[in-house]
């Protein structure tokens, strides 16, 4: 039954080779105990490997304690962190799959409670903790005003961020990415709504976008010059006047510069009440436009069928497509997707009696 797949074909960058175009999107599961990453996580990320995803990506893990979103973050702060995460990537290449993390500071969302449990903002006597953005401007009414960063803050969280590039790389991690995008620390810097600053990191484009871009020259610097860095960033917030996708193409670029090698184009997040059309596909035209930069995109957003991510592939408006809430799901939707295209691909051992 097998034919030749768009979705189905293997990509090499740098030196890892991914065995089809569909990752596992870094996605919060609000149950690591002071950041370590538990039994959850390992039966959570591995199974998805089980289920033939080509990467697994950690979901947003803080850089520090005061950059998780909620106490119950992954977080990668210490050596003990990477070597808890060692068990979880060994496990993931076992099944064939690249395991990847995503490294993070939530700035100015931090320090809110899990979802569940509402997600309101703790204060320090719930277990909560003082926030930092790039300016004193809160999220939202119900959230503290930050602390703005000074420089000698902003050279602490460039130095934060090398310290969890080469912990994820004793961790065994093959593939790393920097969160830019979903309202969270280096988003709050890259847009004017959030960003107020009146010093050189603040203002124009190219202030406003000098912070992100050196942790992204820095992690480049620490990362393995043979392994794929990512970076997700939001490519509009939505809003008039606020980031857009002409700024994005223009940043994206200075990424790629630096030596990015795939964008992660996600959308939204700055923001609260922000009316946002989502409907399948909707922010797969970021990725199809950053793609003509050119250079490797991964495109995100209500993908959910085997049929649309294939056409997402085969016209070209994204490299690989990042699944989320579909593999929350069902873990094991490449298996059945490749079946709906009739592409034979491997199973595990284990599962060949139920293979269909």
């Amino acid at each position: 039954m097998s034919k030749n797949s768009p979705l189905f074909s293997a990509l090499k960058i740098k030196d890892i080779e991914f065995k089809n175009r569909i990752f596992v999107s870094p996605m919060c599961q609000y149950s690591s105990e002071d950041g370590m990453p538990t039994d959850w996580h390992l039966v959570h990320l591995g199974s998805r490997a089980v289920g033939g995803a080509a990467l697994v990506m950690v979901e947003a893990t803080a850089v520090s304690p005061q950059g998780r979103i909620t106490p119950s973050d992954s977080g990668i702060w210490s050596d003990k962190h990477a070597q808890a995460f060692s068990r979880i990537t060994a496990f993931i290449k076992s099944q064939g799959s690249v395991p990847a993390i995503q490294i993070a500071h939530a700035g100015r969302k931090a320090s809110t409670d899990s979802p569940w449990r509402q997600g309101n903002p703790l204060t320090p006597a719930q277990g909560g903790w003082d926030v930092i953005a790039p300016s004193p401007i809160a999220f939202d009414t119900q959230y503290a005003i930050p602390q703005e960063l000074t420089e000698k803050d902003i050279e602490q969280e460039v130095d934060n961020f090398v310290q969890a590039t080469k912990r994820a790389v004793s961790a065994g991690f093959e593939t790393l990415e920097i969160h830019m995008a979903h309202g969270y620390l280096l988003h709050e810097f890259l847009s004017p709504f959030s960003n107020k600053r009146t010093d050189d990191y603040g203002g124009s484009f190219e202030n406003r976008t000098k912070f992100p871009l050196m942790i992204a020259k820095a992690v480049r610097e620490h990362w393995p010059t043979n392994l794929p860095l990512f970076v997700r960033i939001s490519a509009s917030d939505w809003v008039e006047n606020g980031w857009d996708l002409n700024q994005s193409i223009k940043f994206c670029q200075l990424l790629k510069n630096i030596g990015v090698d795939l964008i992660d184009c996600s959308s939204g997040g700055l923001l609260p009440g922000v009316k946002i059309p989502v409907a399948p596909s909707y922010q797969v035209p970021f990725a199809e436009e950053i793609k003509k930069i050119p250079i490797y995109t991964g495109a995100v957003g209500c993908i959910t069928e085997a049929l649309q991510a294939e056409k997402i592939i085969s016209n070209n408006q994204a490299d690989v497509v990042f699944l989320a809430r579909e593999l929350l799901r069902n873990p094991y939707w490449p298996l059945q997707a490749a079946k709906e295209l009739g592409i034979d691909i491997e199973w595990p051992n284990q599962y060949l009696r139920a293979k269909l």
